[in-house]
């Protein structure tokens, strides 16, 4: 069952991108492998990454109660001080969470010639780890060595959430994006902005100068990691997204349920 939405599937943004991640990663490399061969040949690479939740559950009122708070606060002190007077162990007068650090795959997809097994063309697909914090960091400094080599980059940013790439322009609103940064032709780079109701983008992959780009559509590889894995199973469409919609385009994600709901 494909996915209700025309481009990118916003819930997928969510609890679910980790194996979504992973999945269209593999799908990428082989939609390309059979592109590129048998000059070249497109691998999926992984490695996995420890990441912490950079989001904080406090609120503004609960920085700066207001007097009732102070009050009810108050009250709860004189309990636990009269609790301590009782026992040698004082309790805990809050239980909150902590942030502890997960472990996230990061995938990638490398295409090589096969005569010297040069890198020839990165592609990246981010994910939230890349976007925000050390972990964005790490990734500009990779980012930063492949800008400066002879090795073409695709970056694919399929998440609304975290800081965008950095360019000297002003980037367009939209919901989505792919960059291709050609090798010869930096520091100049294409960009497909992409908004949530848009199909995602064919691109293409450039190889090296002697040989003619090949294609890699987005859209096709969504799609059928979406079918082979089955999300539509998965996927709770009767809430909101976990990376929650705004506005218009929540409105217009809530049609697009609606109406596919009336057809099922």
């Amino acid at each position: 069952m494909p996915s209700l939405f025309p481009g990118m599937d916003p819930y997928l943004e969510g609890s679910e991108w980790p194996s979504f991640h992973v999945n269209l990663g593999v799908e990428i490399a082989r939609q390309l492998s059979p592109k590129v061969q048998p000059r070249y040949f497109a691998l999926p690479h992984r490695r996995n990454v420890l990441d912490s939740e950079e989001v904080s559950l406090t609120e503004t009122e609960d920085i700066y109660p207001d007097a009732a708070v102070v009050e009810a606060k108050r009250v709860a002190e004189q309990r636990v001080t009269a609790l301590a007077s009782a026992s040698a162990a004082t309790p805990a007068p809050l239980t909150l969470t902590t942030i502890v650090p997960v472990r996230l795959p990061l995938v990638w997809v490398e295409i090589r010639d096969v005569a010297e097994r040069r890198l020839v063309t990165a592609i990246e697909i981010l994910s939230p780890v890349n976007k925000h914090g050390k972990g964005r960091q790490d990734y500009l400094a990779k980012r930063e060595r492949i800008l400066v080599s002879t090795t073409h980059l695709l970056e694919i940013d399929l998440l609304r959430r975290g800081q965008r790439l950095p360019m000297r322009e002003a980037l367009p609103p939209a919901a989505y994006f792919v960059f291709l940064s050609r090798a010869g032709r930096r520091p100049k780079t294409g960009v497909w902005p992409i908004a949530l109701s848009d199909a995602l983008p064919t691109v293409p992959v450039p190889l090296l100068p002697e040989d003619a780009d090949v294609t890699l559509d987005l859209q096709s590889a969504l799609s059928r990691v979406y079918d082979d894995f089955a999300y539509h199973h998965i996927l709770d469409y009767g809430k909101p997204p976990d990376v929650p919609l705004k506005g218009k385009d929540a409105e217009w994600a809530a049609n697009v349920i609606q109406q596919a709901k009336s057809r099922a």
